[in-house]
Order: structure tokens, then C-alpha cells, then sequence
């Protein structure tokens, strides 16, 4: 692994180091970890989805301008 430096509020770490407290995650690093995984998971998840959005656009826009050309054209 990797190793970085982040700089985080003091609110942010207050509630990281509770959830170490309480035994939610075992140290620091594992629920940064944690954070960064599910982070990516979403973010991939919404990047794709974007994607497929545009992909589907750009189609309706190529039949638009067929449709255009065949029909329309005088």
C-alpha cells in the first residue's frame, strides 16, 4: 500500500477517532479506507451512468439529424 498525507477539520477527525472509539472501525487509516472505497464505488457508478446518458444523446442526435437529412431536405 500507498502511503499519504491528509489534512483533515478538527470536527472530522473528532468523529473519526469516535467511530475507532466505538469500535465501528479498527484504526484511523481502516475508515479512511473505508471512505475512500465507498467514495469511488459511487463516484464510478455515477461517472458510467453519465456516460451511458451521453452515449444514448449523442445517438438520438445522429437519428435526429438522419431524419432531418432523408425527410426534410428540400
Amino acid at each position: 500500500m500507498e502511503k499519504i498525507t491528509i489534512r483533515l477539520p478538527p470536527r472530522y477527525l473528532q468523529a473519526l477517532d469516535f467511530l475507532v472509539k466505538v469500535d465501528d472501525f479498527p484504526s484511523r487509516s481502516e475508515a479512511i479506507r473505508s471512505a475512500v472505497r465507498d467514495m469511488i464505488y459511487q463516484r464510478v457508478d455515477t461517472v458510467m451512468d453519465k456516460l451511458k446518458r451521453l452515449s444514448e444523446a449523442d445517438k438520438t442526435l445522429a437519428e435526429m439529424e438522419e431524419f432531418e437529412r432523408k425527410f426534410l431536405a428540400k
